[in-house]
């Protein structure tokens, strides 16, 4: 019996946000496709988790076309509603510090940049036959670092968290007319186990909200961004801060 659910492919997905959208798409009866630089844990509950994990690192540009390949044959019918781009790296100095522009070498820089940004637009040009077959939807996670600097986050994750919102516009207008919408979610302080120290401070001093989000309201936005709720939205790159970029 052929399975019809609606497939998503979700990198980044060991942690997290990540962890979350995995359970919240689950739960509304979705078949999910997980990416991740880890291999699959023994130790994990989720049913159907061996079979849709695929250990990849991202970084290995070289990689993206046997990754696809692998996408490909676990499509039962060569559709894929939704590709979320989620996993990012950032990297710290010397005890969790910012590495600014003085600290970050050429090799950090293009290790970021792979992993972040052109991973995100060779898979989606890898994958592009499935998702215009499934009329799909492309979402990518940006930051709040992406439009300001952050006192946590370092200038290759800022930079790469910007030309992210580049590329979701650049995305969104090549596709559209493929009838695959590209969109972004750019969240800002959220309560995971990567927090910096400091960030109650910086909560209380800069979100409007007084309090951090949580995985599950970021996964809720992704959720919308991949149904038909969100039809004719995009192009867009949604906040996910309580108010802090206002």
């Amino acid at each position: 019996m052929t399975d019809t659910r609606p497939v998503m492919l979700l990198t980044g997905a060991s942690r997290g946000i990540g962890h979350a959208t995995v359970k919240l798409f689950q739960e509304r009866g979705w078949r999910l496709l997980t990416v991740s630089r880890q291999p699959f844990s023994p130790e994990c509950r989720w049913q159907e988790a061996r079979e849709s994990h695929i250990q990849a690192d991202l970084e290995d540009l070289s990689a993206i076309p046997a990754l696809a390949e692998i996408v490909r044959g676990r499509l039962a019918n060569g559709k894929l509603q939704a590709l979320v781009n989620n996993a990012g790296i950032s990297p710290k100095g010397p005890n969790g510090g910012r590495l600014g522009v003085m600290g970050t070498d050429a090799g950090l820089w293009t290790k970021v940049l792979n992993v972040n940004l052109v991973s995100t637009a060779l898979l989606a040009r890898a994958l592009m036959p499935e998702l215009e077959a499934a009329r799909g939807s492309i979402v990518n996670v940006t930051s709040i670092a992406g439009s300001r600097v952050h006192p946590f986050a370092g200038v290759a994750y800022a930079c790469s968290k910007a030309a992210l919102a580049a590329l979701t516009r650049e995305m969104a207008h090549e596709f559209g007319g493929r009838g695959v919408r590209a969109n972004a979610i750019a969240p800002g302080e959220i309560a995971t186990s990567i927090l910096s120290e400091g960030t109650d401070e910086l909560v209380a001093a800069e979100v409007p909200m007084k309090r951090l989000g949580t995985p599950r309201e970021v996964a809720e936005t992704i959720y919308y961004l991949c149904t038909d709720q969100s039809s004719y939205v995009n192009g867009s790159e949604i906040h996910i801060n309580g108010g802090q970029h206002v």
